[in-house]
């Protein structure tokens, strides 16, 4: 009996040539596959980037708006003071009439006293 090659035997003609074509294929593979790891890689990358600009960005608004508190405190405290000075100055000005006042009372009971001495 003659024996045949089976099909999946290399045939010795056509082995270097299929050899080549399958291990051309698998170098092309394995090209493709790190083509495609890199784009993977780069696309990590750039959300990566994109989320560190996201928290810089945030932490930037968050400086800006601590910064404008800030600001607004220092405003308050200031009108805090201005609003204690203003009392204070009020509350003098209160003092003095209270003293006018007085001063004006013992003048008259020193008048009503002087009249009731005269009139005895």
């Amino acid at each position: 009996m003659e024996h045949e090659p089976t099909p999946s035997a290399p045939q010795p003609e056509t082995a270097s040539p299929e050899a080549a074509r399958n291990e051309s294929e698998k170098v092309r593979r394995l090209a493709e596959e790190a083509r495609e790891a890199r784009d993977r890689q780069r696309e990590a990358a750039e959300a990566l980037r994109q989320g560190q600009e996201r928290v810089r960005e945030s932490a930037e608004t968050a400086r800006a708006a601590s910064e404008e508190a800030r600001l607004a405190a220092e405003g308050a405290r200031h009108a805090a003071v201005d609003s204690v000075r203003a009392t204070a100055e009020s509350l003098k000005t209160t003092v003095e009439q209270m003293n006018v006042v007085e001063e004006m009372r013992r003048t008259l009971r020193e008048i009503r006293d002087a009249h009731k001495l005269d009139s005895n």
